[in-house]
């Protein structure tokens, strides 16, 4: 289970590396050598496995926890998210926390069941007299509507006839009142016919609806069944923390989310890297030392993933369930809660707005960490004074940023970045040399829901989002590039940078879409646009730090 660093790796990293003086923080890390070590140890391993290629080339991720045993001795885990070659269990990697895959297990067992209810729903919405009712009704309707629709126009038609006959002046009484009657008949003839055809589909409708009830249902037990079964394989999933504490999965959730806001486990909960290290850790006397996860193959369709990278734990999944496993242990702090103290360096300012050199590491606006952001730190600055953030600059990103000192001139600023009368350029370091000079990335993002604050490429519900790009260096296997975004949608450099069918070369530092490192290597260079007050065109620079 414990496996030992080969060909003198752990010697070579520990000459130039301490141990990790803290666990690693899973949601924003960059991997310690031992992690990098370690991972490049079970590449070699599942590569060696053939008959795993195929899988593995479609994409798995992977995980490495490097531990201390009761003896002292360093070693490492491994794992996989989800399942492997049709199973769960395989002697190199950590056993799941719940093995969904036994055969007389609970989640089998349930599973059988729901397949019966299946083939009976199957079989009664293949019945062919099922069929029959529903092509009866089907032609009661088109009948139904050719016969009303006749009788209508020979109304009509009935109707000019009398208007004219009483046009003509000509008419007895006797003949008028016949005139009435034979409105009046027809009119009441349609409510006939109309009740005739309600009669004889109202028949055919009972017999479907008794069929169509039967498979609601049938759909209805399979539903509570499948919810049913999910609560017990959440309360299967029992996990620990460094302090000896067991919970199961919806005791997890509770407490991370509160009882009462009902939150359930996501299908797919514990059965990623993460948690089963740590399981396994915990359950062998193991102490963790750091923690890692890498791709593994291709990436995913609409999402950025590079074979050999490192990325965060997910955290719809996984960051419950990891908040309390890591209880106990002594966890590096977030850094994205560690805001940068640099100092704020106004650019321009005037009457109306002020332009300042944002610091990496720094909040663009008052967000849910419990840091202040650089509206704050200013307005503590300039007491009494309102500042109002007019576009963001992610967290990492450094740059021009613009506020305005009145609500007013906010909004139209904003409506000018909406409009794309302001023009602006960022400046960025990528990993790998990009063989064009120079294009447009046109990628349309969507926030991925189930791995905030990921964004994925969608065709098909994403918003529109595309770049303008200019290379200006290649050296070492970096390329240096202009970036002019037409949209401003989240991450949109980060992701049109890194995904595959952008520029498939990651920022350099881009903790979530590429290989972490000192700092995100992008940086708002310049904003052009025409002052809305004085007309002037305007370019405010903040001269690039790398």
């Amino acid at each position: 289970m414990i496996h030992r660093f080969e060909n003198g790796e752990l010697n070579e990293v520990l000459v130039s590396n301490a141990l990790p003086a803290q666990f690693t923080f899973p949601f924003c890390y960059v991997p310690h050598p031992l992690c990098k070590a370690a991972a490049a140890q079970v590449m070699r391993y599942v590569e060696s496995r053939g008959e795993w290629t195929a899988e593995l080339r479609a994409g798995k991720m992977l995980g490495v926890l490097v531990v201390r045993d009761t003896e002292g001795q360093l070693g490492f885990l491994a794992a996989f998210s989800g399942n492997l070659a049709g199973a769960v269990q395989h002697s190199y990697f950590v056993p799941p926390v719940y093995d969904l895959l036994q055969p007389d297990g609970e989640f089998k067992r349930g599973e059988r069941a729901i397949t019966d209810i299946n083939h009976q729903i199957a079989a009664l919405e293949a019945d062919d007299s099922l069929n029959d009712l529903r092509a009866d009704m089907e032609r009661l309707c088109h009948d139904r509507d050719a016969e009303l629709e006749a009788y209508r126009q020979m109304m009509a038609q009935s109707k000019q006839h009398r208007d004219a006959a009483r046009a003509s002046g000509t008419l007895t009484a006797e003949e008028q009142q016949q005139l009435v009657a034979q409105s009046q008949f027809q009119k009441a003839e349609i409510k006939r016919m109309n009740r005739r055809w309600q009669e004889r589909m109202a028949q055919v409708q009972r017999q479907l609806d008794d069929k169509l009830m039967c498979i609601d249902a049938l759909k209805q037990e399979r539903k509570a069944m499948s919810e049913a079964l999910q609560e017990r394989i959440f309360r299967l999933f029992v996990v620990r923390n460094a302090r000896g504490e067991s919970l199961d999965l919806i005791e997890v959730f509770n407490r991370y989310y509160g009882e009462d806001a009902g939150v359930m486990p996501p299908a797919g909960a514990g059965e990623c890297c993460g948690p089963r290290l740590l399981q396994c850790a915990y359950l062998n006397a193991l102490t963790p030392l750091c923690m890692a996860e890498f791709w593994y193959g291709n990436s995913p369709v609409g999402e950025v993933r590079h074979h050999g990278q490192f990325y965060p734990a997910c955290s719809s999944k996984c960051k419950p369930i990891l908040t309390f496993m890591l209880q106990g242990l002594d966890v590096e702090p977030n850094p994205l809660e560690t805001a940068s103290s640099a100092p704020i360096k106004v650019l321009y300012e005037d009457d109306w707005l002020v332009a300042v050199d944002k610091p990496a590491g720094m909040l663009s606006a008052p967000g849910k960490l419990d840091v202040e952001s650089l509206p704050q730190l200013l307005m503590r600055e300039r007491p009494g004074e309102q500042l109002h953030v007019v576009h963001r600059l992610d967290m990492a990103t450094s740059g021009v940023l613009l506020l305005a000192k009145s609500m007013e001139m906010c909004i139209t600023l904003q409506r000018m970045f909406a409009a794309r009368q302001v023009s602006k350029c960022y400046v960025a370091w990528l990993q790998g040399n990009v063989a064009s000079d120079a294009g447009t990335i046109i990628l349309p993002l969507r926030p991925d829901f189930d791995h905030r604050p990921f964004q994925v490429v969608d065709e098909a519900q994403g918003k529109e989002a595309i770049t303008r790009y200019e290379v200006v260096e290649r050296r070492d296997g970096l390329t240096r590039v202009r970036f002019y975004p037409l949209t401003g949608r989240t991450h949109q450099l980060r992701v049109h940078a890194a995904h595959r069918c952008g520029l498939n070369a990651p920022i350099v530092g881009d903790t979530l879409y590429g290989t972490p490192g000192e700092r995100l290597m992008l940086h708002a260079q310049s904003l052009t646009f025409t002052h809305p007050v004085t007309a002037h065109r305007i370019t405010i620079t903040a001269p690039v730090p790398f």
